[in-house]
């Protein structure tokens, strides 16, 4: 059987806005608070996930890995204990009552190189949500997410040269009309990282819960990102 996952990363002692837990019932039901944005269990799972991965083949965007697709896969055993590992973890979120999803990510679609703001999943940006909400993220194959404290980054929409190129594509003043362009093209969730930005990675393995931006959260929304890569993925995402 391969060498299990390396539970990447170490986290910097200093980095306050994450909590280390040690089970998956104590990352469910930490609240976020005090400064806590991002939640991380750390882990190794045994298992070939890159075997998952040859055998679902090449792709030019993502691939939706349900259960049936999963066990219809001709993998050697050390395969078959892979795709347990992340159905298991589908079926632990569910039992929260959450909607979480399973791929193989080639690529997502990408902004245009000319666009004033990138608003793909590349940008460092905040997930958001009208009511109370979270995200969960698990990297089992391939390059991890990562992120940047909120103190290390800026809005694209706060940087006086990006705003006025927003306000000229708007037509308009810099009233309620524009803040709701701002909204309705996701522009106010996408960040510049700052120059002594140190963004952390998600790592391998490791189970995350990390804050979402809606009205009345208790602490900021963590900033993150996916990788530029042009290996596939296998990501847990809900």
């Amino acid at each position: 059987m391969p060498k299990p996952s390396n539970p990447n990363p170490i986290l910097p002692p200093d980095f306050d806005c994450i909590k280390v837990v040690h089970s998956f019932e104590e990352l469910a039901s930490t609240p976020f608070g005090y400064g806590v944005n991002a939640f991380c269990w750390p882990r190794v799972l045994d298992g070939d996930f890159a075997e998952v991965v040859e055998k679902i083949g090449l792709g030019d965007g993502i691939t939706l890995l349900d259960e049936s697709f999963l066990q219809g896969l001709q993998v050697s055993q050390a395969g078959y204990v892979a795709i347990n590992e992340m159905l298991q973890d589908e079926r632990l979120l569910s039992g929260l009552g959450l909607d979480p999803v399973l791929n193989c990510i080639h690529a997502y679609p990408s902004d245009d190189h000319g666009a004033t703001i990138s608003t793909d999943v590349y940008s460092f940006h905040a997930d958001s949500a009208p009511l109370q909400s979270e995200t969960w993220l698990c990297t089992y194959f391939g390059a991890s997410s990562e992120a940047i404290r909120n103190e290390e980054a800026v809005r694209h929409v706060d940087i006086p040269k990006t705003r006025a190129h927003l306000l000229k594509l708007y037509g308009g003043q810099d009233d309620e009309g524009f803040y709701e362009f701002l909204s309705e093209n996701c522009y106010d969730l996408h960040y510049s990282a700052l120059p002594h930005a140190e963004p952390y990675s998600f790592g391998i393995a490791n189970l995350w819960r990390i804050a979402v931006q809606y009205p009345g959260s208790p602490v900021q929304p963590c900033i993150h990102r996916a990788p530029r890569t042009n290996s596939p993925r296998l990501l847990l995402i809900s």
